[in-house]
């Protein structure tokens, strides 16, 4: 039993620090600019769907509108925070993953937590009538397309 001593300890070793060595080369705020991406690409498929409705591309479904502004409803209440730490923009060199995000971001609050907040309740606002009928769902995407824009204009680089 004894000479597993040297072998267990090794293999915990080389478990502990294989991660600690891939977050490094990873680049700092991988993580945090990735799990925002994703919540963005979250929010554009639901969006789509809903979009696709209002514009006439898609046959509205109030059983499909409603799951969808339901997920967008879910994605914006969402607490966020730590996906944005400062210095995970577009001016930062280090940065491994590429990011539209502006510095201004950290340097407009409060501001930018109103942008936020205008969100959550379009998307709480949408998810009270998106399977209502189409013409609840034209009239809540309004101001969820406005929230979007908001804070898109002012703090994201055009792609």
């Amino acid at each position: 039993m004894k000479s597993l001593s040297p072998m267990l300890f090794a293999a915990v070793a080389l478990s502990v620090g294989v991660p600690a060595a891939t977050a490094a080369d990873d680049g700092p705020f991988k993580a945090e600019i990735e799990a925002r991406q994703a919540v963005m690409q979250v929010y554009k498929f639901n969006l789509g769907q809903l979009a696709a409705m209002a514009k006439g591309t898609v046959a509205y479904d109030a059983e499909a509108a409603a799951r969808a502004a339901g997920n967008l409803n879910l994605a914006a209440q969402m607490n966020n925070g730590a996906m944005w730490p400062k210095g995970s923009d577009l001016t930062n060199g280090a940065l491994t993953v590429k990011t539209a995000a502006k510095p201004e971001i950290w340097s407009t609050w409060p501001e930018i937590g109103q942008k936020g907040k205008d969100f959550r309740e379009a998307a709480a606002g949408l998810v009270k009538v998106a399977g209502t009928d189409l013409d609840a769902l034209k009239a809540g995407m309004g101001p969820v397309g406005k929230a979007c824009k908001g804070c898109h204009d002012d703090f994201r680089q055009k792609q």
